[in-house]
């Protein structure tokens, strides 16, 4: 495996797969350009999904992140980039990325973007006393 930034994801087979359970990763240190300014916006990007046959190999994950530190793109725009890739690489049942940007203006942004496989039904929450 590459010590590079690049935009290839890898993944390995999910080790449970008769069950539906949360992989949650944390990404506090994303970085991309604004493409008005060149200057440098900061997130934190939270990976939260439910995985079918695949799970995302997490250093290929860090390489993928690293890969936008140099591109210009607007939040929205960046955000739904991700996930879409990350979708394609794994088909999870479902998967959400909440992408926290750092303040800019006086201006802090939060995007979420949120995929659901089309027969996937969540189960019904469990409340415990």
């Amino acid at each position: 495996m590459s010590s590079q930034p690049g935009k290839s994801l890898e993944t390995f087979e999910n080790p449970q797969q008769a069950r539906d359970y949360t992989i949650r990763i944390q990404v506090p240190e994303f970085t991309c350009l604004c493409p008005k300014t060149g200057q440098p916006d900061f997130a934190e990007l939270t990976v939260e999904y439910i995985p079918d046959q695949l799970c995302v190999e997490l250093k290929s994950l860090k390489l993928y992140v690293w890969a936008f530190r140099d591109e210009g793109a607007f939040h929205e725009a960046v955000t739904n980039q991700i996930l879409h890739d990350l979708v394609e690489a794994t088909a999870p049942r479902f998967m959400r990325l909440t992408a926290e940007f750092n303040v800019r203006g006086g201006i802090y942004t939060a995007i979420v973007a949120e995929h659901r496989a089309e027969n996937w039904q969540p189960a019904i929450p469990v409340t415990l006393p």
